[in-house]
């Protein structure tokens, strides 16, 4: 493995230190692959957020190239992605109607508080956040994004035009407008779709989008679409952004909506660069990739650029193409600035119809039914979550699915720390294995007066009480002894739970029953040995593991083992 670099070393000059000349052809060869693949993406996610095209490529020049300098995932390729167009859209509509030059000053209002909050996260080293967001939780929120996106681009498939709302107003009105579509702008959707899905399938490393462009472009001029009906993109500035001002009066509008996208382009990012990451280079740092993508945003909102983060397609088509470093990403920018500053008059005649099947063919991947059916498999509660995410974005909209994704994200973790386990155990015939007591080990040997217990996770105010209802219903069930806890599996003791055991104990001992506290790691024994319940307890009742409990109990001559009898728990996981 390559040594990292200092740390307090730009990461432009690591990975400069350590670039090989045989990685050059593969870089250049990688830059210009994922440059066909971003810039008509990107001028399709811009259509995405209610803004003009050129948009897109100022996203793909500024934040990519700022991002090849400052981050550390060589792979990585940052410009904008489906769900931060969304979610950049549904926070400037309510702004749109000052206008072109209002909307401008919008966008770069938003994209440099994104940046900034970024920024603010990475000084903070508050990369940690990314995991607030729960697995099959971000499974469902995207796949809400994606129905979402793709049925905000179904009018432009059509040819059809009415004022949109929420997602349950647009279905209806797609549904009245079916009868007023213009044949000839579905005929180029579809075709477009054939050319997306078809390239995808036969040949996978070629630029379908780019591909799709070009073909849609030739048709409008040599078919003359346009007198069919066919709307074009229409004029595209030719030249360099402008030098664009945020308005601080907006900062408060804005605020809220910008927190939920740096948590979605840090999310998204972090995730790419880790998943493309290969074993011999220097994995990418969480804190410094937050720096990274916050001057990115900043430096692409004084430019015109939208919210921006690494893309998980696109970097799969870098890393594919043969990408060996962040030159490539500055590759793809210098195309971008050639696109920009020769190519905008061709972008202009392409049909709009083109740019939504890229759109909704792109979304697509958001969802997957897969994921969905393997979350069911393991566990129905989570799949229960990812549908909340899912219906909480179509229902709510897409800033407050954010929100709602992370409350249920919460409420998972709430839940499943609320209720911890505790199981019976027992010990398998002949051999020092203690396993949770279950049907599928009849024969396992439980020893008479003594119940042997094992709670597992962190044991705090939020659950104490409910591990203490499910021990006091065990020991009304089986009326022991002595009561052995194996504590091997509680990892932290907080106060409030280590005094609801104090007063247990107590009443316990009152009833007759022992308890004994077996296996504590050392901090949870330093913390019951300087309480009243070590005290309580004396070292007589603390033991290393359950064998030396159980021969302790053996010592006391109250019982040989004997198999279980009755009905046995629901199997558990072994000792």
């Amino acid at each position: 493995m390559l040594a990292e670099a200092p740390r307090g070393r730009l990461p432009v000059l690591q990975w400069l230190a350590q670039y090989q000349p045989q990685w050059l052809a593969p870089d250049l060869l990688a830059g210009a692959t994922a440059a066909a693949v971003v810039i008509p993406k990107a001028l399709a996610y811009a259509t995405i957020a209610g803004l003009p095209v050129q948009v897109g490529l100022y996203t793909a020049l500024v934040p990519m190239a700022v991002y090849a300098l400052l981050g550390t995932s060589r792979p990585l390729s940052v410009s904008t992605t489906t769900t931060l167009a969304i979610l950049a859209g549904a926070a400037l509509a309510p702004l749109a109607a000052g206008g072109p030059a209002a909307l401008a000053v919008a966008c770069a209002t938003l994209t440099l508080l994104v940046g900034v909050m970024l920024f603010a996260a990475g000084l903070l080293r508050l990369g940690f956040i990314a995991n607030f967001i729960s697995e099959p939780v971000l499974v469902g929120f995207k796949a809400g994004i994606g129905i979402v996106i793709i049925v905000d681009q179904v009018p432009k498939l059509l040819g059809v035009h009415f004022t949109k709302g929420d997602f349950v107003h647009n279905i209806g009105a797609i549904a009245l407008n079916l009868p007023h579509t213009s044949w000839a702008t579905l005929a180029v959707a579809v075709a477009m779709v054939v050319i997306l899905l078809g390239l995808e399938h036969v040949s996978p490393r070629a630029p379908a989008p780019l591909v799709a462009v070009v073909a849609g472009i030739l048709a409008m001029k040599f078919l003359d679409l346009g007198r069919f009906g066919v709307e074009a993109v229409g004029n595209v500035p030719t030249g360099l952004p402008s030098p664009t001002l945020p308005d601080w009066h907006l900062l408060a509008t804005l605020a809220p909506a910008a927190a939920g996208i740096a948590l979605m382009s840090f999310t998204e990012s972090i995730a790419a660069a880790r998943a493309f990451a290969e074993s011999n280079e220097p994995p990418p740092g969480a804190n410094r990739e937050l720096l990274a993508t916050g001057l990115a945003n900043a430096a692409g909102a004084l430019l015109g650029a939208m919210p921006a983060g690494g893309g998980t397609s696109q970097t799969a088509v870098n890393r594919r193409a043969g990408a060996r470093s962040q030159l490539a990403g500055l590759v793809t920018s210098a195309l971008a600035l050639a696109t920009l500053l020769l190519l905008a008059p061709f972008i202009g005649a392409m049909p709009q119809a083109t740019l939504a099947a890229v759109v909704a063919v792109y979304s697509v991947g958001l969802i997957e039914p897969h994921e969905f059916r393997a979350i069911r498999q393991v566990r129905r509660t989570e799949f229960t979550w990812a549908l909340v995410a899912m219906a909480g974005v179509m229902l709510l909209g897409t800033l407050q699915g954010i929100l709602v994704a992370i409350i249920v994200s919460l409420l998972a973790l709430a839940y499943q720390v609320s209720d911890p386990a505790v199981h019976v155990l027992a010990r398998k015939p002949g051999t020092n294995v203690f396993r949770a007591l279950s049907s599928e080990h009849p024969h396992d040997e439980t020893y008479p007066g003594l119940l042997m217990l094992r709670p597992e996770g962190r044991i705090f105010f939020a659950n104490a009480n409910r591990l203490g209802s499910k021990v006091t219903e065990l020991i009304a069930e089986q009326r022991p002894q002595v009561v052995a806890l194996h504590l091997r599996g509680v990892f932290d003791l907080e106060y409030t739970a280590l005094k609801m055991w104090i007063e247990a104990e107590k009443r316990l001992r009152a009833a007759g029953v022992t308890i004994w506290l077996v296996g504590m790691n050392p901090g949870v024994f330093a913390m019951v040995r300087q309480s009243p319940l070590g005290e309580a307890l004396g070292e007589e009742r603390m033991f290393h593991n359950l064998e030396q409990a159980v021969a302790a109990w053996r010592a006391r001559g109250l019982g040989a083992a004997t198999p279980p009898t009755g009905t046995a728990p629901a199997p558990g996981p072994s000792a």
